[in-house]
């Protein structure tokens, strides 16, 4: 099952359903893409369906309790930066509001001068700590405030710093997520291309690590890190302009693409 939140054509309060193919049908009990993670319930939508290209969509938990991100967890990134492999996960946290609409536009903070993209595999948990699906996001990032900040709140965390969706994917459809092919593009020119195999800590072992200290609620979105090919690395460095379009595709889990404001 798709677990989408959307504005439907004309309208201006969200509604949550399921994507079918080229369509997307609201839940008819009025449940919320959060409830649905919280219970499991996984029956079949039975509300108004719209087209999907008629809808907006939204994040699809539009602002999640916790946003995980774990730094450095793909081998050939690593390499890239020339640096060790991690002994443990790198943890570091996004705020709440950082989470935005698959399409929606991103607004560089002023004081950024070096923004980044991270083509990322987001793992979204549903109730018990189990894994309840999948999401394509982008970690946007400030590498000049990363660099000169040993905390990373401000250079990872700023409003809409996060574009998430464009639904999740349940983990019923996804029977290995550790072996999928993700892409990221700018302006058309592919710039990732790498696949999930490539983590470092995979998806078991990072919600293990994140639970000896925290307990993970429903809703919790987990950044699994970006592969190779990120702007910082390439010779010369290039950062993300205004005007810029990034789009991240993952296998099974469908694209997002985003403008920079």
């Amino acid at each position: 099952m798709k677990l989408a939140t959307f504005l439907p054509p004309g309208g201006t309060d969200p509604l949550s359903g399921e994507v079918r193919d080229d369509r997307v049908v609201a839940f008819g009990d009025g449940s919320t893409v959060l409830d649905r993670l919280a219970s499991g319930d996984r029956s079949p939508a039975t509300g108004d369906a719209y087209a999907l290209d008629e809808v907006t969509l939204l994040a699809p938990v539009p602002r999640p309790r916790c946003i995980f991100g774990i730094g450095l967890n793909y081998a050939a990134h690593a390499a890239e930066q020339g640096k060790d492999l991690p002994e443990r996960p790198i943890v570091f946290m996004k705020l709440p509001s950082s989470a935005a609409a698959p399409g929606a536009d991103v607004r560089c903070p002023e004081v950024v001068r070096r923004l980044d993209y991270e083509g990322e595999l987001a793992v979204v948990m549903g109730a018990g700590g189990a894994v309840a699906g999948y999401a394509v996001a982008d970690d946007l990032s400030a590498r000049d405030l990363q660099r000169r900040e040993p905390q990373w709140t401000r250079a990872k965390g700023f409003d809409g710093s996060c574009p998430f969706g464009p639904w999740i994917t349940t983990a019923d459809e996804v029977p290995d997520p550790e072996a999928l092919r993700l892409r990221t593009w700018v302006n058309g020119e592919l710039r990732q291309d790498s696949s999930t195999s490539d983590l470092i800590f995979g998806i078991e072992a990072t919600v293990a690590f994140l639970m000896e200290t925290c307990t993970l609620e429903p809703g919790d979105v987990i950044l699994t890190g970006t592969p190779s090919g990120v702007g910082m690395a390439l010779d010369p460095p290039v950062f993300l302009q205004s005007g810029d379009v990034v789009r991240i595709e993952i296998e099974r889990l469908g694209s997002i693409e985003h403008r920079v404001a």
